[in-house]
């Protein structure tokens, strides 16, 4: 894939921006990889010859951080990016059986897409999000407390072409290369949307001042 003028110039004005934040070029190298998989659907051979134009590495050393991070893809991904954890205390709660099923009815495993290129299905070893358990991701938004019942319904609206609301965060999860974009570091207008801390997440903190626990000096 050759960049063309136009998507050039875009991603050359974008770069200028990233790199404008930052005192070392280099620095900016992890959102211009976003940047290009915003284009790209993925980090592509020209996305890499273009990070390295940008911050003056060499593209061996940035495949070397393209292939580090598992939010950079190294082909082309699905249009929603579906994560399900499968660590310790997911797995317990259900985690493995909703993978079981949503690999089934996909006809995907770890790291595949389908063939109509909607979902691209993965094993995630931890989303920080235990309170939650077992928790499923879409384009790196979160589904809470999920079933293997609640996971087909998220994924079968996916394939039909329907929207998909997470349990936090936005109103609706946003396509792959625009979630990428705001990666990047670029606003999409609806930060508003975050239903903020949840309940569980907050607990243990509201435990310890009803009981007056304090931290030990």
């Amino acid at each position: 894939m050759t960049y063309d003028v136009e998507t050039l110039e875009q991603l050359e004005k974008d770069a200028a921006e990233i790199l404008g934040r930052y005192p070392v070029k280099r620095s900016g190298l992890l959102p211009l990889l976003h940047l290009v998989q915003s284009v790209d659907g993925y980090v592509s051979p020209d996305g890499i010859a273009f990070c390295a134009r940008q911050v003056d590495l060499t593209s061996a050393e940035v495949s070397a951080v393209a292939t580090f991070y598992t939010q950079y893809k190294r082909r082309p991904n699905g249009e929603y990016q579906v994560g399900v954890c499968t660590n310790t205390l997911c797995a317990v709660m259900g985690g493995d059986e909703i993978w079981r099923q949503l690999s089934e009815r996909c006809g995907v495993g770890h790291d595949e897409t389908t063939a109509d290129g909607r979902v691209t299905l993965e094993r995630i070893e931890c989303n920080a999000a235990c309170d939650y358990a077992p928790v499923m991701m879409v384009n790196w938004e979160f589904f809470d407390n999920m079933t293997p019942d609640r996971a087909l319904r998220v994924v079968d609206d996916i394939l039909e072409g329907r929207d998909v609301t997470p349990t936090r965060g936005s109103a609706k999860v946003a396509p792959f290369k625009e979630m990428s974009r705001v990666l990047a570091g670029f606003e999409d207008g609806r930060a508003d949307e975050d239903q903020g801390v949840g309940e569980p997440t907050v607990v243990g903190l509201k435990v310890a001042r009803e009981q007056g626990w304090e931290e030990s000096k």
